[in-house]
């Protein structure tokens, strides 16, 4: 693109806006690894277990995260997506194909990519097979 013959404080108002991260506070259930936390800097993550939230059924354990202000639940049970609406909820849901390290290790920014895109009450499904 060409801006020659615009004043340079309109330049200003071209050039690409950086993308801003916000900080979250992110949910790992029992199942997810811990090592996921370290392609998430930036955010804070916890994990369930830490609050005694281990042994929760799905539904108490998103209701609870929800309550205490958690952004995203990260989890590798593909069942939780049936078993909860997210209709109207202000926590996101987020879903590892596989909870194996091996695998997940991989896939680093597909995963920080996808909750960095999360919303409230938004499901994401981060598939990390045979890629």
């Amino acid at each position: 693109m060409r801006y020659w013959n615009l004043p340079p404080a309109a330049l200003i108002l071209c050039l690409p806006v950086p993308q801003i991260l916000l900080w979250m506070l992110i949910l790992f259930d029992h199942v997810t690894p811990s090592g996921i936390a370290r392609f998430l800097p930036g955010h804070s993550v916890t994990r369930a277990k830490e609050l005694g939230w281990d042994t929760l059924a799905n539904g108490d354990l998103l209701a609870e995260a929800e309550r205490a202000g958690f952004d995203v639940l990260l989890t590798a049970d593909k069942s939780m997506r049936y078993q909860q609406n997210l209709g109207g909820r202000r926590i996101a849901l987020g879903v590892l194909s596989t909870p194996q390290w091996p695998v997940v290790r991989l896939h680093s920014e597909k995963i920080a990519a996808a909750v960095n895109a999360a919303t409230p009450g938004s499901y994401i499904e981060v598939d990390l097979a045979g890629e």
